[in-house]
């Protein structure tokens, strides 16, 4: 991490195509935006195409640490998701404390952007520097929030971090 708190890079997650890319984000666009909220406004805003439908798969997901990010701050702790609201179908955001925000910046980046549809339950298991697609089948729709994370940490160890994001576009019989 650089002496001015961030990585300098974030992860582009494509479900469609179970793909990843690492973009190297320039220190004035830290300095401009200040992480968070304001990355993630510029970065959707930037590579995002104008009036999608809120659940296209086109549309993206920014998953990112806050700010004071293990920093001395209280409270420093946050993490942030935004992109467009299926319920406005304009910006959407919210924030969320715990140790998630510190395992962002521990996996090497300062957020996770996230686009596509994945053709079946999969997860994204970011560790060790390598980034993994794996299946979701045996959870999906079986297990709830608390015994996903429970069985997650089983299987992959108990210091992993989980955040739990399920969408799935339905239509009206």
């Amino acid at each position: 991490m650089s002496k001015n708190g961030h990585n300098g890079k974030i992860l582009w997650i494509d479900l469609t195509t179970q793909t990843t890319v690492e973009q190297v984000i320039p220190d004035s666009d830290y300095q401009n935006f200040l992480g968070g909220y304001g990355l993630a406004s510029k970065i959707i805003f930037e590579n995002q195409a104008a009036k999608l439908p809120a659940l296209h798969p086109d549309n993206i997901m920014a998953i990112t640490s806050g700010l004071l990010t293990n920093g001395r701050a209280v409270f420093n702790g946050r993490w942030m998701i935004a992109g467009k609201s299926p319920l406005t179908g304009t910006w959407g955001d919210a924030n969320c404390g715990g140790d998630f925000a510190p395992a962002i910046k521990a996996s090497g980046y300062d957020g996770f952007y996230i686009k596509g549809k994945a053709s079946e339950p999969v997860y994204v298991l970011i560790s060790n520097g390598s980034v993994t697609f794996r299946s979701a089948k045996e959870l999906w729709g079986i297990k709830d929030a608390v015994e996903t994370e429970a069985f997650l940490k089983q299987v992959h160890g108990e210091e992993c971090k989980v955040v739990e994001l399920a969408l799935e576009a339905r239509t009206s019989p």
